[in-house]
Order: structure tokens, then C-alpha cells, then sequence
């Protein structure tokens, strides 16, 4: 058994991707233990992931003592290889604490974090214009694994009340929109109006709307097609939500991530940020789409405008 610890601690598009490396990892080497180093709020999906066989918790607000109680955990395994993804001071000092065969990092690392590593893994062919997966993938060859993805990202399932609203009746799955996210930047305000457009044209079609902040959708829906979750929706059962959906609408977030990587079909807004960089992978796949406000702005980018793309991106799939 070789034993791999992956540190990426946050935040949780990043997760997203490295969990579908430690995906492929474990297909291409079974015989990987893959720990993992995880801020607390994280933690619960990277527990859920079939991948992970262990998780650490990082509590970035407990200080110094929370970092050396964190330490001292890590230091009674001997790890064979230990792989710091994220890139940063902390990070690198996490990696500095380990008791480890070889010390990998990226070499793109920021403040300094490159001086803990023993090797550095190179970056793509097209650098940092490269899409972030493929800035991860490139750690696989360091155990004999190809720097692809292989196998499908799985967690395991959880049951609950709020998914029984997302269950399919009459074939017709709903449609899950995830309507905030982290960068006041990132957030689109046309949710609504999407909304009301598709409950108008669509009778039998359910919307749900999920992520960690409340919105207030002000009772503008028919309840028997409108659930909105958001506020109360928990990480470990955001997979199976998910994966219920026909499709995901969502701002460039983790939600989009992970609704890529699963292999449901996904719409995501794009404002300030790259969908070449940062898109939902891969960037060619039909079901992967993105509409990207003009000039980077989401104030200039409509509703109407963005369901008109998303109507021409479902016809390709009737």
C-alpha cells in the first residue's frame, strides 16, 4: 500500500478538481491510501468522496495551536509521497511538517511554498493559460500514473427530505440553479427572471434553487414547481442533488464544478473570470456550456440573452 497525502485545503471548485485527480489516481493505482488535508467547512464532501480514504482537518481560524495540533497529526504517518496542490505559504509549511519519501509541489507556487518541495511538476504545454485540472494533472506521473482523467468521481449517498422535491416524476428531471457565489464579482442577478421564463414556457418542469446563502425568491413561484434550498443546503448531499438535475445553472463556482464532473449537463455564467481557465470541464464536451457577459460584466448580460443560448444548448440534446 503506498500512501499519498494530497493538501488542498480550499476552496471548493478547487476541491472539485483535485478530487477528480485523486479519482484517476486511485483508478490507475488502486493500491493508493489517499489522505487528505481539508479546511473544516470543506470537509464533509471530501469525506464523502469514495476516493479519499482519510481526511485531516485544517481549521484556518484556530491559530497557531489548531495549525501545530494539525502538524503533530500528520506526523505520526509515514507517508510515501505527499502532494501540496494548493500552492501557498501554509500549505507549504504543512508540507514541511510531514514525515515523507518525496515532497511534491507545483512550480507555480506563490509565497514562497517552493522551498519545502523535493520536486516540482512542470506545467502544460500552454502554462498558466492552461485550464486548472490540467495544471493538477500534471502531479500524476510523479506515481506512475498518466496525466489524464480516468474512472468517475463517486461519493457516497446520503438520504434526505429536500432531494424527495428533486426526484423525477413523469421523466421530467428539474432543473437545479445555483444562483450565488464566493466573489460578489461572480454573481449574476438574473436568476429570477431565468426562472420565471422557464416555469412560464415548461408547466411540468420543477426549478430548485441550492447553495449556502440564502436568496429570497419572495414567493414568486407555483410551490408545486419551485423549491428553493438555498441557505440549507449541506455539502454531503450536494452530489446527489446534482446528479437528480437535467440540468445545472449556476455562476462560476463550485457547484458548476462539480456538476461537470459528475456528468450532468451544466450552463455556467461568466463574467470577470477565464472559461478557458476556469470553465467547466472539459471545455468541449456538448453538455458543458458557457455564456460569458460582454466584457466580462454580468450587469450587461440579460436573462433573455442567456435563455436563448440555454434553449439552443437543450435542442442539441432532443
Amino acid at each position: 500500500m503506498t500512501q499519498l497525502l494530497i493538501i488542498k485545503p480550499s476552496s471548493l471548485g478547487d476541491i472539485v478538481h483535485a478530487l477528480q485527480v485523486a479519482t484517476s489516481l486511485k483508478t490507475q493505482r488502486p493500491d493508493l491510501r489517499i489522505s487528505w488535508v481539508v479546511r473544516e467547512i470543506f470537509s464533509p464532501i471530501v469525506r464523502a468522496c469514495q476516493a479519499v480514504d482519510h481526511a485531516y482537518v485544517f481549521e484556518r481560524n484556530g491559530g497557531v495551536k489548531a495549525f501545530i495540533r494539525l502538524t503533530k497529526e500528520l506526523r505520526k504517518t509515514k507517508f510515501d509521497c505527499v502532494f501540496d496542490m494548493q500552492g501557498l505559504l501554509r500549505t507549504g509549511l504543512m508540507t514541511s511538517r510531514t514525515v515523507a519519501t518525496k515532497k511534491v509541489g507545483r512550480s507555480d507556487a506563490r509565497e514562497g511554498a517552493g522551498m519545502f518541495y523535493d520536486v516540482k511538476v512542470p506545467l502544460p504545454e500552454d502554462g498558466k493559460r492552461s485550464h486548472a485540472i490540467d495544471i493538477l494533472l500534471q502531479f500524476c506521473p510523479v506515481v506512475g500514473a498518466k496525466p489524464e482523467l480516468q474512472g468517475s468521481l463517486q461519493f457516497r449517498e446520503v438520504d434526505s427530505l429536500h432531494l424527495r422535491f428533486a426526484d423525477a416524476r413523469g421523466g421530467v428531471k428539474p432543473i437545479v440553479m445555483f444562483p450565488d457565489s464566493r466573489r460578489a464579482e461572480k454573481c449574476w442577478n438574473g436568476f429570477k427572471q431565468l426562472t420565471e421564463m422557464i416555469l412560464r414556457e415548461e408547466r411540468n418542469r420543477k426549478v430548485i434553487w441550492a447553495g449556502s446563502n440564502y436568496v429570497h425568491d419572495r414567493g414568486a413561484y407555483p410551490p408545486a414547481q419551485f423549491f428553493n434550498l438555498t441557505g440549507n443546503t449541506s455539502l454531503v448531499s450536494l452530489p446527489a442533488l446534482i446528479k437528480r438535475a437535467d440540468w445545472v445553472i449556476a455562476n462560476d463556482s463550485g457547484p458548476m464544478h462539480l456538476a461537470a464532473a459528475l456528468g450532468v449537463r451544466v450552463l455556467g455564467i461568466f463574467g470577470p473570470t477565464d472559461p478557458r481557465l476556469f470553465g467547466p470541464y472539459p471545455l468541449k464536451a456538448p453538455g458543458n456550456v458557457v455564456v460569458q457577459a460582454p466584457v466580462g460584466d454580468l450587469k450587461l448580460l440579460s436573462a433573455k440573452e442567456v435563455y436563448a443560448r440555454f434553449q439552443r444548448a437543450r435542442a442539441r440534446f432532443k
